[in-house]
Order: structure tokens, then C-alpha cells, then sequence
């Protein structure tokens, strides 16, 4: 049996790159362009800018490397990439800039999965260089992201499918040139320009939107008639960890500011570092910080050694317990920093912020939890008859007829044992 929390040595100078590129690059690029990746198909400046640093990734193998091989990514696995989103996941533009953002994997997977060699080619390889961006229309006002509820259809006429409908929360829809509007009977990709495609007021960032009558040709169904539950599923399992992956190096980013705040302020005479309840505030935060850690990385080594539909548990455990431990650690951290975490002046108040977005997006925490409780007592049974297995007088009754034989031969070895019992050992 293999058991090893190493990295090895390859990998972990790639890591070590990575990290340092962020902090040297991608950290001033943010802060000074904040939407560099997004303008520089359309802005000669930003490209001039954004296009060596890309280049610097892609020659190193780090260009789109959430997908697999066999669907044109560098084929990591879910363990490196969650070891590579620990620190891609510190910075707002890194995911962008590695070619891995979202909600453009998720549309990027399932249409190098399902995509026709014509669809591919038409969008999957503007998409994966950035020429274009996407957006995930799923949710519905009415009925949230339980597809049982789900009224948007598109009907078939001539040689075009008409979708009509209303999507609700389509995070970056307002930016995307393509949509990936999953409708009762199939996924469909409708260019953000169609007439028919109505964007409301609000929400600004995750959009609400009709479609009226929108025609688009029958060759923009994604997979077959009838397959978006499968395609969501497929897109779902991978964004749901993936989002895990993230948000611990967000709690790693919070940790370290929280424990620099503690050793850098003093408050009633001393370090506030020396008080006992930032103390209690720092050992919660880097036990629930691990703990997260091992289970997304668990997850992920069990999705590289079975397949996502085989570590459904484990991903919606993932997915709910990363939101918890991000809301936590980012709260603690705004109560160490004072006055200055209830400012937008430091990425405290967008990380405790966030924490329940991550709630409610890609399915509420409350369904995930249902869902592992489910899955976890199929593994079980009920007792036999009035007393649950671990109750001691039967357990004891049993374990006697073991040394039955033995007592028959000793009858002072039972008195001994009943001795031992009554004395108070169960």
C-alpha cells in the first residue's frame, strides 16, 4: 500500500515557478490592468502586455492544464492541478492568465468531450487561446439549479432550434461572446450577439436573462438531444472541485495575513499574537485550513485513480466544507485586522464576501449534503432486532462464547472475568 504526501521533484519546480511568476507577474499585472486577459483580443496595448507572460506558461506546459490529453491540455490530473490552484487560486487574473478560468473550463471540457471535430474547431480553439469567452447559463429564477424545475426549451423548426426561456445567475454572461444555455432537451451555444438574447438591469456580474425566440442552427446542440443532465453532470463534478481547489489558497492567503497582523499590532500592552483568543482564532483556522486541504487532495487523487462520477461523494463534500472554512478563516481575519478588514482596502472583505457565493453556486451546500448522506448510508445497514451492534451486554454475551470452552475448563477464569466486568471495564 502506497501512502506519500510528497510532490515529486519535477512537479514541485514547477510549482516553485509558478509561485514566483505570480508574485513577480501576475500580481502587479492585476493590480495595475485588473482586465487584461479579457481586453487583449480586442486591445493591441493589453496584448503587448498580457501575450509574453502567456507565452512564458505555455512553454513551460502550463497553458489550459485542466484538461486531459486526449482533449488537447497537458493531461496533469486533478492532483497536480489542485497542487497548482493552490497558488493560481491567491490571485484574482491567474486563473485567466494560465488559460484555466472559469466558467470557460467547465464549457471547454464538455465541449472537447461532446463537441463535434466541426465545433471544436469553431470554438473550442478560440476559446482555449482566448480569441473569445463563455458563459454557463443553467440556472432559472424560479425553480434555482433543480433541473426538474427547468422551463427553457428549444423546438426544433426547419432548419433551426428556437429557445425560449429565462436564465437567472449566469456569472460573466453580459462579458461572454458564446452561452451555454442548457435547455429541458439538450445544451445549446448561442453567440451573446443572437436576437432574442435579453439581458436585465440586474445583477451586473451574474446576469439575468431571457431568451425571446431565439433561432439558432441545429448544428450549435451540444452532445446529443436530450443530454444536458450528463453534460452538466460531466461539467459540474469538475467545476464543483475545482472551486475547492481555489478556495484554499484563499484561506492560505487570509491565514497569512491574519497571522503577520498578530505579530505586527499591539493592543492592551502586548502583541495582539499573545492574546489567548487570536491564538484560539489562529489554531482553528490552520487545523480547518488542513483538514480541507487533505480532503480536496484526497478527492482529487481518488478522481485521477477512478473518475468524477466515482468521487461524486467526495467532490460534494469538498464543495460545502470549502465554503464553510473560507467564510471562517476570512471572518477571523477581518476581526484581527479591526477596522481596516471592514474596509475593501485589503481582499478580506471580497473573500468573506464570497464565501457564500461558493454556497449557492453549482448547487446549494444544503443539496450537496443530502447527497452525501445519502451515498454514505448505502454503505450501511440496520441492526438486527432491539440493541444497535455496539451495544455492550451482547457484545460481551458474544465475545464469552469465544472463551466458552476455556471457562468450562477454569471456572474460576469466568469469575475473574465477571469480576473484571462489574469493576466498571464497560
Amino acid at each position: 500500500m502506497a501512502w506519500d504526501f510528497s510532490t515529486d521533484p519535477e512537479f514541485q519546480e514547477q510549482l516553485d515557478w509558478v509561485a514566483q511568476f505570480c508574485k513577480d507577474e501576475i500580481e502587479p499585472l492585476e493590480l495595475v490592468f485588473p482586465w487584461a486577459v479579457r481586453l487583449r483580443a480586442r486591445d493591441p496595448k493589453m496584448a503587448a502586455i498580457v501575450d509574453p507572460l502567456q507565452q512564458q506558461i505555455k512553454d513551460r506546459g502550463l497553458w489550459a492544464v485542466f484538461l486531459d490529453k486526449e482533449l488537447g491540455g497537458p493531461g496533469y490530473g486533478q492532483l497536480k492541478l489542485a497542487l497548482l490552484n493552490e497558488i493560481l487560486g491567491r490571485y484574482g487574473l491567474a486563473p485567466a492568465m494560465f488559460g484555466c478560468q472559469a466558467p470557460d473550463t467547465g464549457n471547454m471540457e464538455i465541449l472537447a468531450a461532446y463537441g463535434t471535430e466541426e465545433q471544436k474547431e469553431r470554438w473550442l480553439k478560440p476559446l482555449m487561446n482566448q480569441e473569445i469567452f463563455s458563459a454557463y447559463s443553467m440556472t432559472e429564477p424560479h425553480g434555482g439549479s433543480d433541473p426538474s424545475m427547468f422551463k427553457t426549451v428549444a423546438v426544433k423548426d426547419g432548419s433551426e432550434w428556437v429557445i425560449n426561456g429565462e436564465k437567472w445567475f449566469t456569472s460573466a454572461g453580459r462579458a461572454a461572446d458564446l452561452l451555454f444555455v442548457m435547455c429541458t432537451n439538450g445544451i445549446f451555444i448561442v453567440p451573446r450577439e443572437t436576437p432574442g438574447v435579453e439581458f436585465m438591469e440586474y445583477p451586473s456580474t451574474h446576469n439575468h436573462i431571457r431568451y425571446n425566440e431565439v433561432r439558432v442552427p441545429l448544428d450549435h446542440l451540444l452532445g446529443p438531444e436530450d443530454g444536458a443532465r450528463v453534460l452538466a453532470q460531466r461539467r459540474l463534478g469538475g467545476g464543483r472541485i475545482h472551486h475547492a481547489m481555489r478556495a484554499i489558497a484563499q484561506c492560505k492567503r487570509a491565514f497569512d495575513m491574519m497571522c503577520e497582523r498578530a505579530l505586527s499590532r499591539e493592543s492592551h500592552g502586548k502583541l495582539i499574537a499573545e492574546h489567548q483568543m487570536v491564538q484560539q482564532a489562529i489554531a482553528d483556522s490552520y487545523a480547518e485550513i488542513n483538514m480541507l486541504r487533505l480532503m480536496v487532495l484526497w478527492t482529487a487523487w481518488t478522481i485521477d485513480n477512478s473518475s468524477t462520477q466515482a468521487s461524486r461523494t467526495q467532490i460534494a463534500a469538498c464543495k460545502y466544507t470549502a465554503a464553510k472554512v473560507l467564510r471562517e478563516v476570512a471572518y477571523r481575519a477581518i476581526h484581527i485586522f479591526g477596522s481596516l478588514g471592514a474596509t475593501d482596502l485589503t481582499p478580506l472583505q471580497a473573500m468573506w464576501a464570497g464565501s457564500p457565493t461558493m454556497g449557492v453556486m453549482d448547487g446549494v451546500d444544503e443539496v450537496h449534503k443530502v447527497t452525501v448522506a445519502r451515498n454514505v448510508l448505502k454503505d450501511y445497514r440496520p441492526h438486527e432486532g432491539l440493541w444497535p451492534t455496539e451495544y455492550y451486554p451482547a457484545k460481551r454475551e458474544a465475545a464469552q462464547k469465544k472463551y466458552a470452552d476455556l471457562f468450562a475448563k477454569d471456572p474460576d477464569l469466568l469469575k475473574y472475568a465477571q469480576g473484571m466486568q462489574r469493576s466498571g471495564r464497560h
